[in-house]
């Protein structure tokens, strides 16, 4: 009795995390994440696209062809760019954010931004990690530490 029980929690354990992540066409995405995705990263080509419930809330995750990975909110608008070690494209990022970063990292690009619930985590080639508030006041900058 005991090991149908398990095997029972088991396949719905396993029934509820492939539904979290449910592969679609890119035609499927909002049209406002189509557009991000053919203005920024035209050099490149989609590889999946997923519709993703993290954290209770329906969104999308786009993987590509170069690696980077491009999360959006559920109406389309992008929430997380993560290019790995690698520099992402910046003209969807706020001008005082790249203007920090020119200023006090002169030599360093961007990897990676997320927008949180409460704030905005940027990293960096050097591997520092900088947080700002939504309107681009530094928080933290791990150099200063």
């Amino acid at each position: 009795m005991k090991n149908r029980i398990f095997l029972a929690i088991a396949l719905l354990t396993i029934t509820i995390s492939a539904s979290a992540q449910k592969k679609i066409e890119v035609t499927e995405l909002p049209k406002p994440a189509q557009e991000f995705l053919k203005k920024h990263f035209s050099h490149t080509t989609v590889v999946t696209a997923k519709k993703d419930a993290e954290h209770g809330e329906k969104g999308f995750e786009v993987k590509l062809q170069d690696g980077t990975e491009v999360e959006f909110w559920k109406d389309g608008s992008y929430r997380e760019v993560d290019g790995g070690d690698k520099p992402i494209p910046t003209a969807f990022i706020p001008d005082n954010i790249k203007a920090y970063v020119a200023k006090n990292h002169p030599n360093e690009k961007i990897t990676h931004i997320d927008y949180g619930h409460k704030d905005l985590d940027v990293d960096l080639t050097n591997k520092i990690d900088l947080e700002f508030t939504k309107d681009g006041k530094i928080l933290k900058d791990k150099k200063d530490k």
